[in-house]
């Protein structure tokens, strides 16, 4: 005897309401496990904040500002920067979370559930998209209480946060898919090494024009680096400029890359989702 899942059956509307349903009781079911441990998620939070810090405090004096800046601006430059480095951070968390899920057996219980396999993945992407949002505000309170200030209107400003956000949802997708294709936690280790030399790799700290040749291709087309250089941009920051393409389309560079990352991760999480059970 088969069961049938309420999403399902009935009407587009109704199939549509169950899994919003069903993806909202697994984001809950996440954001309940965060307030009964809170260390690891507060860390997530206040560890960007400390990269802020020793940056802005202990090397802010020592760079070369874009265009001859004042240095005490270091701030407005760095900040940008570092909001794009913490989605890229957020990788991290995506994958620790699908892999202990699935290798504890608890994906798998939502399998065999009448419920639709899209609202698994759908609560995992609300859970750590409303994270994303709490530690963005965390490290953008702390640049404000150090006097970083945006410099174009509002509206831009909404923007960059709306490109980084992009930026997070882009990277979650990469982190559902190796979470879900890694065999235990342990075999995750080298995408975590890789995370630090991927973000130093970028326009977020350094001008890629001061790399090696092909050190500065790589940094000029890093979707990082993309982020970050819109960031400034629509914030009215200070920034490296450049007259490569992608620094000079730094805005549809950060719309592009992130679009180009979903449609390849998404489709390859939704087949390594179905695939679990071969295992």
């Amino acid at each position: 005897m088969t069961t049938t899942s309420p999403a399902g059956r009935g009407t587009w509307t109704r199939r549509a309401f169950w899994v919003l349903a069903d993806g909202w009781t697994v984001a809950g079911r996440d954001l309940r496990h965060w307030i009964r441990q809170p260390g690891p998620v507060i860390i997530g939070w206040v560890f960007p904040v400390m990269i802020l810090l020793m940056f802005a405090g202990l090397f802010g004096g020592a760079i070369d500002m874009p265009g001859g800046a004042d240095p005490a601006t270091y701030l407005d430059f760095v900040l940008p920067g570092m909001l794009a480095l913490a989605m890229l951070f957020g990788l991290e968390t995506t994958m620790i979370a699908v892999n202990s899920d699935a290798g504890k057996g608890v994906t798998d219980r939502f399998r065999s559930l009448p419920m639709s396999g899209s609202a698994v993945v759908l609560g995992r992407c609300v859970a750590d998209m409303l994270h994303t949002v709490v530690g963005l505000a965390v490290l953008v309170g702390a640049g404000l209480a150090l006097g970083w200030r945006w410099h174009n209107d509002l509206g831009s400003a909404g923007a960059a946060f709306g490109l980084l956000l992009l930026l997070r949802f882009a990277v979650l997708w990469i982190g559902v898919y190796i979470g879900l294709l890694a065999r235990s936690p342990e075999a995750l280790s080298p995408v975590q090494i890789l995370i630090w030399p991927l973000g130093f790799l970028s326009n977020v700290f350094v001008r890629p024009e001061s790399m090696p040749g092909w050190l500065g291709a790589l940094a000029t087309w890093n979707p990082l680096s993309a982020t970050a250089a819109a960031a400034r941009e629509l914030f009215g920051n200070p920034g490296w400029g450049g007259d490569t393409w992608p620094a000079q389309h730094a805005v549809l560079m950060a719309v592009l890359w992130p679009l180009v990352i979903i449609a390849v991760f998404l489709p390859l999480s939704v087949r390594a989702y179905g695939a679990l059970g071969d295992r």
